[in-house]
């Protein structure tokens, strides 16, 4: 589960309830259907004019993205990994890491791992794999521009929202005493506008842009070590590469017991 998600949701309901009590509004007002359903059903209408079927389909994934905590591999995994398969290939030969290759869990890994026990030529290999890093890149900013467009949809509904409460209200200008009320609650539709915009989807679309760029630099990391051990270079040389896409605060290495510990 992820934490950062579930608290920063929380302390954005929480900001606006306590900010309405301490201003002397009821949270009461808050329910009103109208503004409801002119802001959410308002942005998915917009929603699904802007994106095709595919793409809207895979709303309910991108929520469990948002609120599941990543399950990659690190590069605290991969330093062990790619050094024991680099004294392997240097030892045994590239035939002989099919068995542990087998092993791996991480498709892309596995698969540019099985085209170097194949054979194949480096420049093949780099092209296969950056264009599947291109496709996935492609896909995850086709799921956070959903979020960024709801972000910009919903505060204009805001507006329109507020709109179509100030027609009503001045319909109705012979009674002074609803007129107050109905003021307040045309307003309510943008704050509830606002607030899914600026408090919901944009964040929502920035902490998946976040999550893929941390995917596409570990996959990065796979394609030079891969090619690395292909070429025959020594355990030694793959762990530079690798350090070199980890901050520098970060390389700290202890190796006494022959093990490796990250300064995280």
């Amino acid at each position: 589960m992820d934490r950062t998600s579930i608290i920063g949701v929380i302390l954005g309901f929480l900001a606006i309830g306590i900010g309405m009590v301490l201003k002397g509004v009821s949270i009461g007002a808050l329910l009103n259907p109208a503004a409801l359903l002119i802001i959410f059903l308002g942005t998915a209408a917009s929603l699904f004019i802007a994106f095709p079927y595919q793409e809207i389909k895979k709303f309910p994934t991108l929520m469990k993205i948002l609120f599941t905590e990543e399950k990659l591999i690190t590069e605290k995994d991969l330093i062990p990994l790619f050094k024991d398969w680099a004294g392997i290939a240097r030892k045994e030969g590239l035939l002989a890491l099919e068995p542990q290759v087998e092993d791996i869990d991480e498709p892309f890994l596995k698969h540019g791992m099985k085209m170097v026990i194949d054979g194949q030529p480096p420049e093949f290999i780099r092209e296969i794999l950056e264009e599947d890093l291109d496709a996935m890149e492609d896909r995850h900013r086709a799921g956070a521009s959903i979020f960024s467009q709801a972000g910009t949809y919903a505060p204009t509904l805001g507006v329109l929202g507020a709109v179509i409460g100030l027609v009503a209200a001045l319909g109705n200008l012979d009674d002074i005493d609803a007129l107050g009320p109905a003021i307040a609650a045309a307003f309510i539709a943008t704050l509830f506008g606002i607030f899914s915009g600026y408090v919901l989807w944009h964040p929502f679309a920035n902490k998946l842009k976040r999550k893929s760029q941390r995917e596409v630099r570990m996959k990065q990391i796979m394609i030079e070590a891969i090619l690395a051990i292909q070429s025959g270079v020594s355990a030694r040389v793959i762990e530079d590469k690798i350090l070199t896409y980890i901050p520098s605060r970060e390389r700290h290495i202890e190796s006494s017991e022959g093990g490796e510990a990250f300064d995280v």
